[in-house]
C-alpha cells in the first residue's frame, strides 16, 4: 500500500471509524466466550461439547442469516440495516448475561448470531464505500477493525469473566449500545438501490465459480480456525485472566500481521501464493496442537502463532472475495458469509463428538486436514487471483472493488472461471 493510502487510512469520515468501532465491538463476540468456556462447563455443569454450542448456534444462524441480508439492506437502507442489527446483539447479549443455564445462553447466542449477519455483512459494504485511500484501504481497515475486536475480545472476556460469567454478555451489551447510539448520530442514511436485492441474489451468486471456491476454502479454513478456538483453552488448564491474555496476544498478531504482514505478501509474492503459504503453515500449527495436546506450552505458542496466518488470510480472502466476484459488494459478502461461517459453525459441534466419540486430539488433527484440503479447493481457483492482482498492479489498486471486479470479470467474458492470463498479461 502507498504512503498517500496509509496515510488517508487513519483520516476518514466520522461515519467509518463509527461503523469501525461498531465492527471492533461486534468482532469481540467471537474470542470473547474463549476465556469463560471452562468456567461455563464448570459452574453451569456443562460438557464441553455442550458449551461449544455457544459457537454452533451463533454461527450457522449468522450463516443463514447472511442469506437474508442483501434482502433486507434494499429495502430499508444501510444504516437501518446496522442499526437493526446492533439493536439484536445489543438485546440478545443482555439477554444471554441473564441466563441461568448452558440452553438459555446457546439460544440467545442464535438471536445474536442474527443480529451479527445483519451487521458484518452491511458494515463492510458501508466501509468500502465511506472510506478513503481505495478500495485496498478500506478493506484493510475493516480487517483492522476486525483484528482489534478478535483481541481484545478475550482480554475483556477474560477480565469481566473473572468477576462472573455473565460480565462478559453484559460488557458487550453497553459496548454494542454505546456504538449503536454512534451509528444512529454519525452515520447518514444512505439511498437504497434502484432495484431492491432479490432474496435468490446471494444462492445465485454462488453460481460464479470464483466466489463459490473463495467461500468453501474459507469454509474448510473456518472449520480449523473454530476448532482451535472451542477446544484449545480446554488443554491449557489456565484460569479466566491467563486466557484472556494468551488470545490477547493471539489477536494483536492478527491484528498486527491483516494490517501489514497481508498487503506486503499480496504485493511481493500475490495473493494466492500467499494464501497457499499462510493456510499451510496454519495447518501445520493446529496438527501440532493435536499432537502435542498434553503440552501446555506448545499449545500456548501454538494458538498464539496462529494469529500470524489468521490475519494474512482474513485480509487476503475478503479482498479476494471482492475483486473476483462478478456481483454487487453486499451480494459477495453475503454469499461469501453464508458459506464461510457454515464452516465455523459445525466445526465446534462435530469436534464436541469427536472428543467424546475418541479424545481431544482427533478434532486438532481432522481440522489441520481441513485447511489443507482448503489449500487444494483454493489452487483451482488460482486463475481469477493471479487476474486480479494483475488488474490491481495495473492502477486500480485504488479503486473500488466493482472496477477491479468488472475489469477481471471482463477478461473471463463476464464469469471469471475460464481465464487465459497468459493472453491477459500480453494486451498489457
Amino acid at each position: 500500500m502507498s504512503s498517500a493510502a496509509g496515510q488517508s487510512l487513519f483520516k476518514q469520515p466520522r461515519a467509518v471509524f463509527a461503523v469501525a468501532f461498531a465492527c471492533v465491538v461486534s468482532f469481540m463476540g467471537i474470542g470473547l466466550v474463549d476465556p469463560i468456556l471452562p468456567a461455563l462447563s464448570e459452574k453451569l455443569r456443562a460438557t464441553p461439547s455442550q458449551v461449544s454450542l455457544l459457537f454452533t448456534s451463533y454461527l450457522l444462524v449468522t450463516a443463514v442469516a447472511m442469506l437474508f441480508t442483501g434482502w433486507v439492506a434494499s429495502r430499508i437502507g444501510a444504516k437501518a440495516t446496522l442499526i437493526t442489527g446492533l439493536s439484536l446483539i445489543v438485546v440478545f447479549a443482555a439477554l444471554a448475561g441473564l441466563s441461568g443455564s448452558i440452553g438459555g445462553i446457546v439460544g440467545f447466542r442464535a438471536g445474536w448470531g442474527l443480529g451479527n449477519a445483519l451487521f458484518i455483512a452491511t458494515s463492510l459494504a458501508v466501509i468500502v464505500a465511506s472510506a478513503t485511500g481505495g478500495f485496498a484501504g478500506a478493506i484493510v481497515l475493516y480487517e483492522a477493525a476486525l483484528g482489534l475486536g478478535i483481541a481484545a475480545g478475550p482480554l475483556i472476556g477474560g477480565m469481566l469473566g473473572n468477576i462472573s460469567w455473565r460480565g462478559p454478555f453484559f460488557g458487550v451489551a453497553v459496548l454494542m449500545a454505546i456504538a449503536l447510539l454512534a451509528t444512529v448520530i454519525l452515520v447518514e442514511p444512505t439511498p437504497k438501490p434502484a432495484r431492491p436485492t432479490p432474496l435468490s441474489a446471494p444462492i445465485r451468486a454462488l453460481r460464479h465459480r470464483s466466489l463459490l471456491t473463495m467461500g468453501i476454502t474459507a469454509l474448510l479454513y473456518n472449520w480449523g480456525f473454530f476448532t482451535m478456538l472451542g477446544y484449545a483453552p480446554y488443554p491449557m488448564k489456565l484460569n479466566e485472566i491467563q486466557l484472556g491474555f494468551v488470545f490477547f496476544a493471539w489477536g494483536l498478531l492478527l491484528a498486527f500481521f491483516s494490517i501489514t504482514g497481508a498487503p506486503w505478501l499480496q504485493r511481493r509474492f500475490g495473493t494466492a501464493p500467499s494464501l497457499y503459504g499462510a493456510l499451510s503453515a496454519f495447518a501445520v500449527l493446529i496438527l501440532l496442537i493435536g499432537v502435542f495436546t498434553e503440552s501446555r506450552w506448545t499449545v500456548i505458542v501454538c494458538v498464539v502463532l496462529s494469529g500470524v496466518m489468521a490475519g494474512i488470510n482474513n485480509t487476503l480472502t475478503t479482498q479476494a472475495v471482492m475483486l473476483v466476484s462478478p456481483v454487487e459488494r453486499p451480494i459477495a459478502s453475503a454469499a461469501y458469509g453464508f458459506v464461510r461461517f457454515i464452516g465455523g459453525g459445525l466445526a465446534p459441534f462435530a469436534a464436541g463428538k469427536m472428543v467424546d466419540q475418541w479424545n481431544i486430539h482427533v478434532p486438532f488433527v481432522v481440522g489441520a486436514v481441513a485447511v489443507l484440503l482448503g489449500v487444494l479447493v483454493l489452487s483451482t481457483g488460482h486463475k481469477p487471483l493471479a487476474a486480479a492482482d494483475a488488474a490491481m498492479a495495473t492502477g486500480t489498486l485504488h479503486g473500488t472493488a466493482d472496477d477491479v471486479a468488472g475489469e477481471v470479470a471482463d477478461e473471463f467474458g463476464g464469469a471469471p472461471d475460464a481465464i487465459d492470463f497468459e493472453k491477459t498479461a500480453e494486451r498489457r
